[in-house]
């Protein structure tokens, strides 16, 4: 064991020993590296050899896992070779038989004598062994070549599906081992003669208050294994009983088993507290354990975190940066800025004028950020978009500004989600965030190839209202409906002069693209489509459509596929302009009596209420069975609630000519969808039934909620309504865990699995499709 001693403060030797303490003195870092060990004074089986998926020694013995830890907890003895060893019937004894203590005693009692003292090499000799040794023993007579031979046969030749699998299970094993033995390998190996014990920096002595010392688990399952291997040394010396020895063996098996893998065991060692204490294992695996959390992610320098707020005013490749972020993010580059202008000669008094937030500073920030951008990260990083390159913008405050197109690829939004900033450093580096890594270079998802930065919400609905037509009637006249115009320029001279209105109906002479030409023609369209299209690269030609966010990722797709990244992230920044605008100028929000109820709603729901009377008098009469009446009563307000539900939306779509606010949000696919509109208009409708935990199918209250959100619920159908939410936020908790351990798992196994051409031509493929839910895709093929 190697400390330091703190009382020496010179440097010393290396090698010297002190005398009062008995051990050397030398570096720090010996505390991390050198490892000790203990030697057993029995072998003992490695846990995660057989009791890991698959059972890697089970296979090889062709035991069960059940029967091996019966050999290996020293339950059963098991033959190894026959010899002269008879059975009580005078039969004679098989390899891998199984015999109780009482058993082995009368077999070596009725054995010639001096038998037990032949050479194991001797056919004659009857040898049965329990515990590790055993198991060495019979892996050490394992010839793997005739094995898999043997595995090879069966597995061809076996009419039974399940034998030939687990044969080929064992194959694969097998196989494993074979290919580990041209490298030198031995399957004897999974028994343990020598325990390594790690180094004591990696299971450090924690001090507490009171002058006391918290030992790590790690420390305490060594110290366990030190005192039964002691204890069993000692027994064996002074010749203890078998059946002490035993169970002291089983003893130190089970101590070592903890301390590799104490979750794994079915009784796991408890601390004072009753937790389960931390093994090997433990501190290896998991989101927490070595690999994921020390060494393949770590704890960077230049890094720092912070809330994200919206930044509508930014440009797709830019970000804002608190003033005070950057000047630390910064502070290397500054001090060398602040020494090569000669305003100081020392490291020391550069950081004390950063420190001191000198305005000096501010203008060599704004020159150093030029053409260096930083890195933002949103946990969870789930695909590569999770990453993305930015150029900074100073800001005051504390918050990073992010631009609002590029939420959704990060997911992200601002109602307190934080976000991760990186410093690049290298020039390789920051290259490489300038031309692959720039939010404006990542426009299309790599999920499916379709644009990722699609303008969505507020801007959704700004464009949707600025390109949607309005017309004439007996009410309302709109100004400069059916006028023509030459030019789109002439369009725009007018609608700023207040002639004609951005809903109205125009004709105007615009080109338009088709078959990769340009044809000049006079077409009819709305004064704020010919707005929006100025804004429209010249390449794409006339875009004549109410815009919708579907249409939108339409057109983004379009214009990058006939121009190029730059024009697209361009026009990306100006229909976001316009969308803000737009949706700011119509003062897009909606009161209660935007909500309308359909005025025979009452008589929908009389007619349903009776429908469902006659079949509850069928039921009562013996006409029908429960089953067929309950079928029933839920078709009945199924096609209720759907009849409702179409009306629902002919009234709004009417109402104002198309204007209605929660309408428009609806049909621009801003927000909100017919579902929503549904409870809120029409009527709530049908709900699932609590469900037992573990209990299978979504059985449905056949009585619905008949009102809506508009009038407000009953308390019972408030009541009945909660569960509902109630297991959506706890479904939304859990699926959380388990898709990303699925992912985990899906790239695990397919990470060299790539599609190089559309069509292989393979005549065992599976046929997918597009997800659809009522005829309604919910996630497209491509």
């Amino acid at each position: 064991m190697n400390v330091l001693v703190e009382n020496i403060k010179e440097f010393v030797i290396k090698g010297l020993f002190v005398i009062d303490v008995g051990v050397e003195v030398t570096e720090k870092k010996v505390r991390r590296e050198r490892m000790g060990h203990i030697s057993l004074v029995v072998p003992i089986v490695h846990i995660w050899c057989f009791r890991s998926s698959p059972n890697k020694i089970g296979y090889l013995l062709g035991l069960s896992s059940k029967k091996l830890e019966m050999i290996i907890y020293y339950e059963r003895y098991v033959v190894i070779q026959g010899g002269l060893g008879l059975r009580s019937d005078g039969s004679i004894f098989n390899k891998g038989d199984f015999l109780t203590e009482e058993e082995y005693l009368q077999v070596l009692n009725k054995l010639p004598k001096g038998n037990q003292q032949l050479e194991d090499s001797d056919p004659n000799k009857f040898i049965a062994k329990m515990g590790a040794e055993c198991i060495e023993d019979l892996l050490n007579r394992v010839d793997l070549d005739l094995l898999s031979m043997e595995l090879r046969n069966q597995a061809n030749n076996e009419t039974s599906k399940q034998r030939r699998t687990e044969a080929l299970k064992r194959l694969q094993i097998v196989e494993s081992f074979r290919e580990g033995k041209k490298n030198g390998g031995n399957p004897s190996w999974m028994i343990i003669h020598v325990l390594a014990v790690i180094p004591p920096e990696l299971r450090p002595l924690v001090p507490l208050d009171g002058g006391r010392y918290a030992a790590s688990d790690m420390t305490d399952l060594y110290r366990r294994v030190l005192i039964r291997n002691n204890r069993l040394k000692r027994l064996i010396e002074i010749k203890a009983p078998e059946v002490i020895l035993r169970n002291e063996k089983r003893m130190l098996q089970e101590a070592v088993d903890s301390l590799f893998d104490n979750s794994r065991k079915v009784s796991a060692v408890k601390s004072e507290g009753n937790r389960p204490l931390k093994s090997l294992s433990d501190a290896l695996k998991g989101k927490q354990g070595r690999f994921r959390q020390n060494l393949l992610g770590k704890r960077v320098d230049y890094s720092a975190r912070s809330v994200i707020v919206v930044g509508p005013h930014l440009k797709l490749h830019e970000c804002g940066l608190p003033k005070d972020m950057a000047a630390e993010l910064y502070k290397p580059f500054i001090i060398r800025k602040l020494i090569e202008r000669g305003i100081v000669k020392t490291v020391k008094s550069s950081k004390k004028i950063i420190d001191k937030r000198d305005p000096m500073i501010w203008d060599i920030l704004e020159n150093v950020l030029k053409g260096h951008p930083v890195l933002l990260n949103r946990a969870p990083t789930l695909h590569r978009l999770g990453i993305q390159a930015f150029q900074p913008k100073l800001i005051e405050g504390k918050a990073i500004q992010l631009h609002p197109l590029v939420c959704a690829a990060f997911n992200a939004d601002f109602d307190g989600d934080q976000m991760a900033v990186h410093l690049p450093l290298s020039h390789g580096a920051i290259l490489e965030a300038q031309l692959l890594m720039l939010a404006s270079q990542n426009i299309l998802n790599p999920a499916n190839g379709s644009p990722i930065t699609v303008p969505s919400q507020d801007m959704v609905l700004g464009l949707y209202y600025m390109t949607k037509p309005l017309v004439s009637d007996s009410e309302r006249k709109v100004k400069g409906e059916g006028l023509i115009f030459y030019s789109p320029e002439e369009v725009e001279i007018a609608y700023n002069q207040n002639v004609v209105d951005l809903h109205a109906l125009i004709k105007v002479k615009v080109f338009i693209r088709e078959e990769e030409k340009f044809i000049s023609k006079i077409i009819e369209t709305t004064v704020g489509r010919v707005l929006f299209n100025q804004v429209v690269p010249k390449k794409v030609g006339f875009i004549n459509e109410s815009l919708t966010k579907k249409s939108l990722r339409e057109i983004i797709g379009k214009i990058l596929h006939i121009t190029d990244v730059p024009t697209t992230a361009n026009f990306l920044d100006d229909i976001k302009e316009l969308g803000f605008y737009n949706a700011f100028k119509g003062g897009l929000s909606f009161g209660l009596g935007d909500i309308i109820i359909p005025d025979n709603k009452k008589k929908m729901v009389f007619h349903a209420i009776k429908q469902v009377d006659n079949v509850k008098m069928n039921y009562n009469m013996g006409l029908i069975t429960n089953n067929e009446r309950y079928n029933q009563v839920i078709d009945i307000w199924t096609n209720t609630n759907a009849m409702l539900t179409e009306k629902v939306m002919k009234y709004m779509r009417e109402d104002r000519n198309g204007f209605n606010p929660v309408y428009m949000m609806l049909d621009s696919g801003a927000r909100g969808s017919k579902e929503q509109i549904r409870q809120l208009s029409g009527m709530r409708g049908l709900m699932a039934k609590p469900q037992k935990a573990g209990s299978s199918g979504g059985e449905i209250i056949e009585n619905p909620i008949l009102s809506n959100f508009r009038e407000g619920l009953s308390i019972l159908e408030y009541f009945i309504s909660t569960h509902g939410a109630r297991k959506g936020l706890a479904d939304t908790a859990l699926k959380t865990a388990d898709a990303g351990y699925l992912t985990r798992r899906l790239v695990d196994a397919a990470q060299d699995v790539i599609i190089k051409i559309d069509d292989c031509k393979t005549l065992r493929g599976l046929e997918i499709s597009a997800l659809k839910k009522n005829e309604e895709v919910v996630e497209t093929l491509f």
